[in-house]
């Protein structure tokens, strides 16, 4: 099969064909050891609640005025202050995944630790969200978005100073996990303060301009990510500096409404929703390496289950619980939550399995992968703005149901395409993946926020933004584990069929899947098995088999959405919250 290049972006070609082919491949870690090491072995180089119901607005004891029925004289002013604050998580899914080769070759990460430095971040975010979203509204929103803002901008300077040495790579993944701190909470108590400033009638226009303006600056991520990677991959975490600072300025400016909910924090729930999520992601992630035969797989995956299952019951059973898991009574709440899961399994780890791919099959550069990553933005953005258009008009189900559908469609042929090694023959794939996910983020998300009482915004964002980070975080944990054990498994198949003998196909595919410390020897066999053709060999062997593993991984996100589909249309209701359908706790306090 001829193979093609960078889509209409430039002249087609042939990446894989050697000698011509250019180092870059080869020379990105952990390949780069191997690739020394086969040159040195031949002179031919190698080429390169309790449940919500509906119904009366809390109103103003005084006036008896509805509250939140139009939207604060600032709310734009707001609303821009917290589209920045945000911005920062969003464009940290995009502009980290790209640069991981880079840092991967700078700080020599191993193969489950370049996962890490996303997986730890997410699950920093899901663990804690919750814990964020009920301080938030014990103690103030703004004043929680400020400390959270303060928290990211901090840890991001100190991720870009990561020391060299054998440390960096533990210090690299602490860092991002104090980040994800910082973010979860930061944007429950953001989220609550754009809601609080707008009437119901107005929600769904609002977030569709949040998340589709943070949105939008999550595709500014790969553009940034790849010029700026190529100066130098710290720089990726300096930006979030200067963007804190401008989040920092329009809140002040702005100076949303502080309001407060006093109450006690669930400490206990706490550490056990981290131990749970931490232990199960641990397991299934680390899988991969540790083997599904080894007891630290099983013991982590087990005890990270029976904690969470401990936790659940502790929730149902506490008077001041950190999520109300009884919220879920509410059936447009559970399905809107349930979708969400699902999306997410998708949506956020696909920004490191496409850029992945992008660099190691393509053989592209951090900036042309930035390019490959925009493509999925060019109908996520759009879609967004249906989205919320049609959930203010006809409600979230229409959009959800047909947003589940067209996501998993393109996902799979997206999935489909890649082994062709071609964008022209993948873009508008990944444009139909894009315009799906777009019409079923915002609607999901602000559907289910509009089912509870306004006194519990932050809350309810720190239960959906659980659901999503965990789904994301668990999405990554099982289909990177199931990547590297694929892609194993391609190589070993794939140089076996060329000649290259077992033992020393096996060492080439423990070098690729657990960095350097292998590659000297398979350098070494190689060059003696297949002499001067071992670069060519090897290049092309390796972008084909990374290629087949991550067209499966896409075909299990596409699984993952045509369960959100099926969820959808089977149990979202029809029809969309009115003004005063939401009763306040008040309200329900007295109808008891």
């Amino acid at each position: 099969m001829a193979i093609s290049g960078k889509a209409s972006m430039k002249p087609m070609k042939a990446p894989i064909a050697a000698p011509e082919v250019k180092l870059e491949l080869l020379e990105r870690a952990p390949i780069r050891a191997l690739t020394k090491q086969m040159s040195a072995a031949n002179p031919t180089p190698i080429q390169k609640m309790e449940g919500i119901k509906s119904a009366d607005y809390r109103t103003d004891k005084a006036g008896g005025i509805p509250m939140n029925a139009a939207p604060a004289k600032n709310s734009k002013l707001i609303l821009a202050a917290m589209i920045f604050a945000v911005s920062m998580t969003f464009i940290d899914q995009t502009i980290v995944a790209i640069a991981l080769p880079e840092i991967q070759g700078h700080v020599h990460l191993s193969s489950t630790g370049s996962q890490w430095i996303i997986n730890g971040y997410l699950l920093s975010l899901s663990a804690l969200f919750a814990f964020g979203g009920r301080l938030a509204d014990i103690a103030g929103h703004r004043r929680m978005v400020i400390i959270g803002v303060v928290i990211f901008a901090i840890c991001s300077a100190l991720c870009g100073a990561t020391p060299t040495g054998s440390g960096a790579e533990a210090w690299l993944i602490v860092f991002r996990i104090l980040q994800g701190a910082g973010a979860a909470i930061m944007f429950p108590a953001a989220l609550a303060i754009v809601l609080d400033s707008f009437p119901v009638n107005e929600r769904g226009r609002a977030m569709a301009i949040f998340f589709g303006i943070a949105g939008g600056l999550t595709s500014i991520g790969p553009i940034a990510g790849g010029f700026l990677t190529e100066w130098t991959w710290r720089s990726i975490f300096w930006i979030n500096v200067p963007v804190a600072i401008i989040a920092l300025f329009l809140t002040w400016k702005a100076n949303p409404a502080e309001e407060r909910h006093p109450g006690k924090l669930d400490y206990r729930g706490t550490v056990l929703a981290c131990g749970g999520m931490g232990l199960l992601v641990l397991g299934l992630q680390q899988s991969a390496i540790w083997g599904w035969g080894d007891v630290k797989t099983w013991a982590s995956i087990v005890a990270g289950l029976a904690i969470l299952a401990w936790f659940v019951k502790d929730q149902l059973a506490s008077s001041n619980p950190l999520l109300r898991l009884r919220i879920f009574e509410n059936r447009a709440f559970a399905v809107d939550s349930a979708v969400l899961f699902f999306l997410m399994i998708a949506f956020v780890p696909l920004f490191f399995f496409a850029s992945e791919y992008a660099q190691i099959s393509l053989g592209e550069s951090a900036s042309e992968t930035g390019l490959y990553l925009l493509i999925f933005f060019a109908g996520f953005a759009t879609a967004t703005q249906w989205g919320g258009k049609m959930l203010d008009s006809i409600g979230a189900r229409r959009p959800v149901v047909l947003g589940c559908a067209v996501a998993a469609v393109g996902f799979y042929l997206w999935g489909n395409s890649m082994t062709h090694l071609s964008v022209s023959e993948q873009w508008y794939y990944i444009v139909l993946a894009g315009l799906g996910v777009g019409l079923v983020l915002s609607p999901a998300n602000t559907d289910a926020l509009n089912r509870v009482p306004r006194s519990r915004y932050g809350e309810a964002t720190g239960i959906t933004q659980t659901v999503r980070n965990f789904g994301s975080s668990l999405g990554l944990a099982i289909l990177g584990s199931l990547l590297i054990t694929w892609n194993r498994s391609n190589l070993e198949s794939a140089l076996g069929e060329k000649g290259v003998p077992k033992g020393a196909a096996d060492t080439v595919a423990t070098c690729v899947a657990h960095a350097e410390a292998a590659c000297p020897q398979a350098g070494r066999a190689l060059g003696q098995a297949l002499g001067p053709k071992a670069g060519g060999i090897v290049e092309s062997t390796i972008a084909m088999a990374f290629a087949e593993a991550t067209r499966d991984v896409f075909y299990g996100m596409a699984v993952a959405l045509a369960i959100a589909f099926f969820v959808a249309l089977r149990f979202m209701p029809g029809g969309k919250v009115e003004e005063g359908e939401v009763p306040e706790e008040e309200v329900l306090a007295e109808r008891a």
